[in-house]
């Protein structure tokens, strides 16, 4: 089994990884890009810019097609390819599509985190929140719609479930 989450900043998805996998001994978290990238002496902008989004991007894909089953990742390519778009971008011209579509094609499931009102007044609060709700808009956007071909017959599960239902709501379509 191999998940992958996504959404915008400030909605819990780092944490719901986390719990996922801690439920689950064969489950192992995949940290996200930026983490990994900073880990590296990668030197990020305020706010990010278009370049480390690319970054992102790159190590997101790199790590979707080198880690082992029961890996589940904290943001796929689709969470960069919404930074990029909100930042002016047009994703249909970003040249990755390929090895995006590659890339997820690894997956077994998508699991979709949005900004919900539970995670707006219960979550710290996030930073840069015109952007956040951009990304957030436009990852769903990306889905729903796939004007790239992305996701091809990936099972798609949107969270809009009460924060304590998460861990069960996935479970309820993998175990």
């Amino acid at each position: 089994m191999r998940i992958g989450v996504s959404g915008p900043h400030g909605t819990g998805k780092t944490t719901l990884v986390h719990e996922l996998c801690s439920r689950l001994d064969e489950l192992t978290p995949i940290e996200e890009p930026y983490v990994l990238l900073e880990e590296d002496g990668y030197d990020f902008e305020y706010p990010p810019s278009r370049a480390d989004y690319r970054a992102q991007l790159a190590r997101s894909i790199q790590l979707l097609t080198t880690e082992p089953d029961g890996s589940v990742f904290d943001r796929t390519p689709l969470d960069f390819l919404a930074y990029l778009s909100a930042t002016g971008l047009d994703v249909e011209l970003s040249g990755n599509t390929s090895a995006v579509q590659n890339a997820l094609a690894t997956l077994d499931l998508l699991v979709l985190v949005p900004i919900t009102p539970e995670t707006e007044r219960l979550l710290p609060p996030a930073e840069m929140l015109g952007l956040r709700r951009t990304v957030n808009d436009t990852l769903l956007e990306l889905v729903y719609t796939d004007p790239l071909n992305l996701l091809a017959d990936i099972p798609v599960i949107e969270l809009s479930v009460p924060l304590a239902d998460r861990v069960e709501t996935i479970g309820a379509m993998v175990w």
